[in-house]
């Protein structure tokens, strides 16, 4: 696996990197642009970055935790590569656990073989095109579509956003109810995994509630880091405790 830490790899991820900080740069300095053109001073431009600034950094505590996970597969800098450009926390990881588990019958923690890394690799970035071929060439006949529906009925938007959210939840409960099979070992229904759901749930939901009650809109910011903290918090306590 020493080619993860190759000089090529590096020289790769770097002209991403650069790439990928240019074009945010540019739509800054655009997006300045237009707003002095539209009346707005100096002063408030610089205020609305900097507080921009401040708020991104609760979320991307959660993209931190998924990128110390993901090392432990591809390294630091491929890792950090799909994270900062296309990967979401919450599809990169279970993507590469169900490939290395279910392809190849081994853990994250597991020595992996350049055949196995590679294979996830693939895997998650051809789940990544679909958006990228939607969103382009199909993006403005399903928004039309779905304008035409909510003029019709003003409820079947939320109806379809529910159902959606739901469909990916799921995805996800699935993956936890499933027996989990050591190699070497018999089948075990995850005790851990129910908790630590149920512990991000009903700590996400009691954010929720405070947010709604107290009107704190910046909270909504910190909930997602702060729920997943909380429950890998639980899960080394319970772990430690022996559940499993």
């Amino acid at each position: 696996m020493a080619f993860l830490t190759s000089w090529w790899v590096y020289l790769i991820m770097g002209i991403i990197f650069l790439y990928v900080l240019t074009q945010s740069f540019v739509a800054l300095l655009k997006a300045r642009k237009r707003a002095l053109t539209l009346g707005f001073t100096k002063d408030q431009i610089h205020r609305t970055i900097t507080s921009s600034m401040i708020f991104s950094l609760a979320p991307s505590i959660a993209i931190l935790i998924g990128l110390v996970a993901l090392s432990k597969v591809f390294g630091s800098m491929i890792a950090g590569m799909r994270l900062a450009t296309l990967g979401a926390v919450t599809y990169e990881l279970p993507a590469a656990i169900n490939v290395i588990n279910g392809v190849f019958g081994l853990n994250i923690g597991d020595p992996l073989t350049a055949e196995v890394v590679i294979t996830a690799l693939w895997v998650m970035t051809l789940g990544c095109l679909p958006p990228l071929i939607i969103i382009p060439f199909f993006y403005k006949r399903l928004s039309g579509f779905m304008a035409k529906k909510r003029e019709q009925d003003q409820s079947w938007n939320q109806v379809l956003m529910d159902a959606l959210f739901l469909g990916m939840i799921s995805a996800f409960v699935g993956y936890i109810l499933a027996e989990k099979t050591p190699e070497n070992a018999d089948p075990y229904f995850s005790w851990l995994g129910v908790i630590v759901f149920l512990s991000s749930a009903a700590i996400i939901m009691v954010l929720g509630f405070v947010m709604k009650k107290y009107k704190w809109e910046w909270l909504k910011n910190y909930a997602l880091p702060v729920s997943m903290i909380t429950a890998m918090a639980l899960a080394i306590l319970f772990s430690g405790l022996g559940v499993r």
